[in-house]
């Protein structure tokens, strides 16, 4: 299934507008963002080299950090909302959802009962409703199947054990959420070859059926040329370029500070 060149219908979905965006660290600006809309498109990329600002723009767009200046405001439907007076569980309430670049996971749960905490409203987010409460339980369990049939699991009812395993864990425990935009970090990294490609089957089907929109950070160019929709590539803390695959690919500056330092390294 090809990518789509917008999303079906931008009032469902959620756009992130960038305004006036610093980030600095000991007086040292790393992000330096003047105006971008993202999430215009269904699957769009990230890309740029190491310390470009990509993973501290996405701390900023999910409150993980706060701004120095500037703002972020989610567009969900007829909803303004301003990103930088929520914390990171408002926002996925509000169906903004990222992945972890880093693995973390609950080390205490199996691979079924950290699907089960993901599908669990705050009310129920108990341990004694959690593993007890049969409802609880059933609720997810429709969920938990497709996720377990579509990935596979070898020993879903243990721990998540391999890097892999604990990646594509945290993937679908965003994917419960039900997202209107979610953000992957370097989303397919240390993933097999056959789990990446049904990672990214399977975002490319829920964008194009369910108005969910997606960013993706990765140095995996193969799979932004191939997936995403639109392209935003940083450098040195701005974002430089907006474009189509074709459009990066064929940037003088892209190929300058990125394409053609990857190709040779």
């Amino acid at each position: 299934m090809s990518a789509c060149n917008t999303c079906k219908d931008t009032e469902k979905t959620g756009v992130l507008h960038i305004k006036k965006a610093v980030k600095r660290f000991g007086g040292k600006t790393v992000v330096n963002v003047e105006d971008i809309r993202i999430g215009t498109h269904c699957i769009e990329g990230l890309i740029g080299p190491n310390g470009a600002g990509k993973s501290t723009l996405i701390n900023l767009m999910t409150q993980k950090l706060s701004l120095t200046e500037g703002e972020i405001i989610y567009y969900r439907g007829d909803e303004a909302i301003n990103v930088s007076s929520k914390n990171l569980n408002t926002l996925a309430k509000l169906n903004l959802v990222r992945s972890n670049q880093i693995i973390q996971d609950f080390a205490s749960l199996t691979i079924v009962d950290s699907m089960i905490l993901a599908n669990t409203d705050l009310r129920h987010e108990k341990f004694y409703k959690l593993f007890n409460d049969k409802e609880v339980r059933e609720a997810a369990q429709e969920k938990i199947d497709f996720y377990l049939d579509y990935f596979h699991f070898d020993f879903p009812e243990g721990h998540a054990l391999s890097a892999g395993e604990k990646k594509l864990l945290d993937i679908i425990r965003c994917l419960i959420l039900n997202p209107k935009f979610l953000l992957l970090d370097e989303p397919t990294a240390g993933l097999p070859q056959d789990q990446s490609d049904k990672v990214i089957d399977l975002l490319q089907k829920k964008t194009a059926e369910e108005d969910m929109c997606v960013l993706i950070v990765e140095h995996n160019l193969d799979l932004i040329w191939r997936v995403c929709d639109y392209i935003h590539f940083m450098a040195d803390g701005q974002i430089l370029i907006q474009g189509t695959p074709d459009e990066i690919k064929g940037n003088e500056t892209v190929n300058k500070k990125y394409i053609g330092e990857e190709s040779n390294a």
